[in-house]
């Protein structure tokens, strides 16, 4: 079983290209995989291949999370364990590991097996209820017969390397007549991770960006932006940029994008793409549908750099400048 798993896994990198070249469908694949008597699953995007268990090497002063390296084809890669991480229960042995590619990182998830690939639309995924603390799952899949947690594996990945954290925080000061200007654009972003909804808005605020709406998935942020689409006005004035995540419940930042570009009032604002999945084929999907820009968590500097051009054609002068 465990091999027929990571068989039917290691082949998803290869099969994946298909649904991440289609346009808008706000329809995604996620990995399905159990730890315990838990389901959970990973956006198929984020998956670069699944193997068997490996041998571990491990790393002093690591986090606790992490077991070691294992290596996989001359690349070491760090192991979390993710029963531990989660503080499930393991019924048996864990037998895979999901090998991830998420912001630019590499990383192995232990868990105990892959059963299989789901195609589904983000309508049919569900924000988390908020009991307890459910800060690692972004939504929920309702099955036939099971629930499957849909987690969130940037926030995880932010508590076991600091350095994610930094560079969502890290802006350079700027100059009180850059904060001036930026003060006056209305931002409308969407995100589903609350930690990182938190991080983005609180960064944009500190860069003068003082005027941002944000929501949790694209279906709020469109009805949002069709309420201001609705008002009278210069809509530049209504809104000046959209900021968002790609993969979200509801609805996805592909498919908000494409109903922005095919809306009569909204078609010229700036639409940026911030998120964990910008690989190349998610550039040339993003290209496809209009994107202003795409910028790859967690490069917060970089995001504030591509809004100051978009929106006033020019950077603003930081107090190092």
């Amino acid at each position: 079983m465990a091999s027929e798993s990571a068989r039917a896994g290691a082949e998803t990198a290869g099969d994946k290209k298909g649904i991440l070249l289609e346009s808008g469908t706000n329809e995604f694949e996620i990995v399905e995989f159990n730890i315990g008597k838990v389901n959970y699953g990973i956006n198929v995007a984020k998956v670069r291949e699944v193997i068997q268990r490996a041998p571990v090497t491990a790393m002093p002063q690591v986090h606790p999370y992490v077991d070691g390296l294992f290596t996989l084809r001359g690349k070491a890669i760090p192991l979390v364990n993710l029963p531990r991480c989660l503080n499930v229960m393991s019924t048996e042995e864990p037998k895979n590991i999901i090998v991830t590619e998420i912001n630019k990182f590499y990383i192995g998830f232990l868990v105990d097996n892959v059963s299989r690939i789901h195609r589904i639309s983000w309508k049919d995924m569900e924000p988390a209820p908020e009991v307890g603390d459910q800060s690692r799952v972004v939504g929920i899949i309702k099955m036939s017969d099971r629930i499957v947690l849909l987690l969130d594996f940037e926030t995880i990945i932010a508590e076991i390397n600091p350095e994610i954290n930094a560079k969502l925080t890290t802006v350079e000061d700027s100059t009180p007549d850059a904060r001036a200007l930026r003060a006056g654009i209305h931002v409308v972003v969407a995100e589903d991770s609350a930690m990182l909804r938190d991080l983005l808005v609180t960064t944009l605020h500190d860069s003068g960006y003082r005027f941002v709406r944000d929501f949790g998935n694209g279906q709020d942020a469109w009805e949002y932006l069709q309420n201001l689409a609705s008002k009278e006005g210069a809509i530049e004035d209504l809104v000046g940029m959209i900021v968002s995540d790609v993969e979200m419940p509801k609805m996805d930042g592909h498919r908000l994008l494409k109903l922005v570009r095919e809306n009569e009032r909204l078609k010229d604002v700036p639409f940026v793409l911030f998120s964990s999945l910008i690989s190349e084929e998610m550039k040339i999907k993003g290209e496809q549908l209009g994107a202003s820009g795409q910028i790859s968590k967690p490069e917060i500097s970089q995001l504030i750099g591509l809004l100051d051009n978009l929106i006033f054609g020019k950077p603003l002068k930081t107090e190092q400048d």
